[in-house]
């Protein structure tokens, strides 16, 4: 069982900048691959950016650039560091903890077993 609390969500004016943090319990939470999901009102909850066990990281085209995901196993916590930011940006981040057992790449919001419940990032015009 893992359990993911998110924080460092809040207000801030296009342009700037924030770093989300994600604490994970337990003690295998080096081995989970991490993501970031976000969710606007009205629209279905949408990838962000996953960092694997090894460092490796992908993100999508929509924050590439901008955003950086990371991770240090010491602390059991993942970041989202997000900067540049733009009104299109407002959600709710969500981070998750994919299932150890998935083969291949995958985005998938199916395939992550544990959610954070999420935390409030308004960009402001």
């Amino acid at each position: 069982q893992v359990q993911l609390v998110e924080s460092g969500g809040g207000l801030v004016q296009a342009g700037g900048s924030l770093r989300l943090a994600c604490a994970a319990s337990g003690r295998t939470f080096s081995s989970y691959a991490m993501g970031w999901f976000r969710q606007a009102p009205g629209k279905e909850r949408e990838f962000v950016a996953l960092i694997w066990s090894d460092d490796r990281t992908y993100s999508a085209a929509s924050v590439k650039g901008r955003f950086t995901i990371s991770r240090d196993n010491s602390k059991n916590t993942v970041y989202l560091q997000m900067s540049s930011l733009k009104p299109e940006d407002t959600a709710v981040y969500y981070c998750a903890a994919q299932d150890p057992g998935i083969v291949g790449f995958t985005t998938a919001p199916s395939t992550f077993k544990y959610w954070g419940r999420g935390t409030q990032v308004t960009v402001s015009s």
